[in-house]
């Protein structure tokens, strides 16, 4: 058996076979509030607030959501950018009893209104931006919501930004419908607080819904229960070995309504103690001017953000040698990246990988100049990890052999809400669960992951993975971006191509000096039958590079070079 292959290399100072216990997850805002009340909790561009407010605030809400007929079952939809509100709704729906489900601000209006219907939506809180309000008020008068909370984006400002705003920015607010579903954020803390405690069971009962393509594509929500979340962020904890309770600066750029930001960012954050500061979304010019300014020791982020900011010409100036912990996920860390922050700054990057159905970590590369390039490391303490076939249902793969890395742990979801057959398709047996993602171990218990199956490219018979030839592109020196897809060829059934984006201060380079550079570094098969330089590359919701729009795109030019 392989499974256990990193025993003798697992970080010192963690146990691998550890034994975790579930908890509510709003236990994280009460534990933490009863050790450091003072301590400030949230610092959203300024305006802060303190443990013991924030606990004040959540109990409030809580009570108030209880008599909206928030109870174990109800769902209630959070469709917000990064900011307190999400955070207190987040846990005073939980204390209440019920389910958060998070909405991606950036969904098109059928695609909300499918999750909306889907997970049983009840309640909905939103702002009033005129990116989200509107469209989320459409959704709601064609759906089963039946109550719309709304915020302001200005109250949640210091002043005088507040101010500012509804002057200078009035065009990015919009007008809000005060009709019989209409229910104003501020009327959840007319109250004490003394809402009436629930029983949760850590296990069973469904803290989030969190909505996933999953491996097939098709949007489903992962069924997080309380413990999967608590437990996955517990394991996490373990991993940095210098963390100080109540003294961490977590830095906040990626979306709360990611899973990877729920539980890397916020409930690691607050299970710190740590002052948690919130951006909207990812800037990389105000991004580099809070780094330098907060001194953040705690950064998360995925691979594209880390390639902004050590571009950025005031990178050697934020401190990023004072980071103790960065962590990146989302997608594969490319290994001349990270050497590069290693080389400049000192700074490990720590790789997580996981999925949303794992809620999300289960493995993460060892700290303290242990790990080995291009390796997601190993399994978190209570994770067991299995590289599976791919043909032969249930066989385990030997050492150094290609096949489906499979997990086991507490952090892996109950299932898919309403679909049994599709939880069936990624379970082995009852409890192990498949990524469609393609990886071997090696001797020393290392995984390495080859690519997504669905990314794979069948060129002519052969199996080609984007990420070799991903990697390959990137350690150009002039590339600061790629990513790579299959296009359909007549003869050899697909074959690669590269889009490429270049560095702002790179010297020009042609396609033709582009494949001599990486002909030694890749087969035959391998090498990409068109490269296209563009400014931009697309990129999903937490900024990681995307390849969906780009495959639509060239099936549509295939199909039109057909039809002409």
């Amino acid at each position: 058996m392989t499974e256990r292959a990193w025993k003798n290399n697992y970080p010192e100072h963690v146990t691998w076979d550890q034994k975790f216990e579930g908890k509510p997850l709003h236990d994280l805002i009460d534990d933490t509030a009863k050790k450091i009340p003072d301590n400030i909790a949230l610092d959203f561009l300024g305006k802060t607030c303190t443990y013991s407010e924030l606990k004040s605030s959540v109990d409030k809400a809580t009570k108030s959501f209880q008599e909206m007929g928030v109870k174990k079952g109800v769902k209630v939809g959070l469709f917000l950018p990064n900011c307190p509100q999400f955070v207190i709704a987040f846990f005073a729906i939980s204390k209440a009893g019920g389910t958060v489900v998070s909405y991606s601000p950036l969904y098109a209006e059928s695609e909300l209104l499918h999750q909306v219907e889907d997970s049983q939506t009840d309640i909905m809180l939103t702002v009033d931006l005129e990116a989200l309000y509107p469209k989320m008020k459409r959704v709601a008068e064609q759906s089963r919501i039946k109550k719309l909370i709304v915020c302001s984006f200005s109250e949640s400002l210091p002043f005088p930004k507040n101010i500012l705003f509804r002057i200078f920015k009035r065009s990015a607010i919009a007008k809000v419908k005060k009709d019989s579903s209409y229910v104003d954020y501020n009327d959840l803390f007319d109250n004490e607080g003394d809402y009436l405690p629930q029983k949760i069971d850590p296990d069973r009962d469904i803290a989030v819904l969190q909505y996933t393509g999953g491996t097939t594509g098709i949007p489903k929500g992962a069924m997080l229960s309380h413990s999967n979340l608590y437990i996955n962020m517990l394991q996490l904890e373990e991993w940095p070995p210098m963390l100080e309770f109540g003294n961490e600066v977590i830095s906040a750029f990626l979306p709360f309504f990611h899973i990877f930001s729920l539980t890397v960012v916020l409930n690691f954050g607050l299970k710190a103690g740590g002052r948690i500061v919130i951006v909207p979304k990812f800037e990389l010019d105000d991004a580099v001017k809070l780094l330098a300014r907060e001194n953040v020791t705690l950064f998360s982020g995925v691979p594209t953000m880390y390639t902004a900011i050590i571009n950025h010409k005031d990178a050697d100036k934020i401190g990023i040698e004072n980071i103790k912990m960065a962590m990146s996920g989302g997608a594969p860390l490319p290994v001349d990246l990270r050497q590069n922050y290693l080389d400049r700054f000192g700074l490990e990057i720590t790789e997580g990988y996981g999925l949303t159905e794992a809620s999300p970590v289960t493995h993460a590369s060892p700290m303290n100049g242990q790990s080995k390039a291009g390796s997601i490391g190993f399994p978190l303490p209570g994770t067991e990890a299995f590289i599976m076939s791919r043909e032969e249902e249930g066989k385990e793969m030997p050492i150094g052999e290609s096949g489906e890395i499979c997990v086991r742990g507490p952090q892996v979801m109950l299932g898919y809400w309403e679909k049994p057959e599709a939880t069936a398709n990624v379970m082995i047996g009852t409890d192990i669960l498949k990524t469609g993602d393609v990886g071997y171990t090696d001797e020393d218990g290392f995984t390495f992951i080859m690519d997504r199956d669905k990314d794979l490219i069948l060129v002519g018979g052969f199996n080609v993975f984007p990420r070799v030839i991903e990697e390959a592109i990137n350690d150009h020196p002039s590339v600061e971006e790629v990513t790579v897809i299959g296009i359909p060829d007549d003869y050899l059934g697909e074959t690669p191509k590269a889009f490429v984006k270049l560095r702002v201060s790179a010297d020009p380079l042609s396609v033709e000096e582009l494949l001599a550079f990486i002909k030694p570094k890749i087969g035959k098969h391998e090498r990409p039958s068109q490269i296209e330089f563009r400014a931009e590359l697309p990129k999903t919701m937490i900024g990681k590079l995307s390849k969906k729009e780009l495959v639509a795109e060239e099936k549509e030019k295939y199909q039109a070079a057909k039809e002409a």
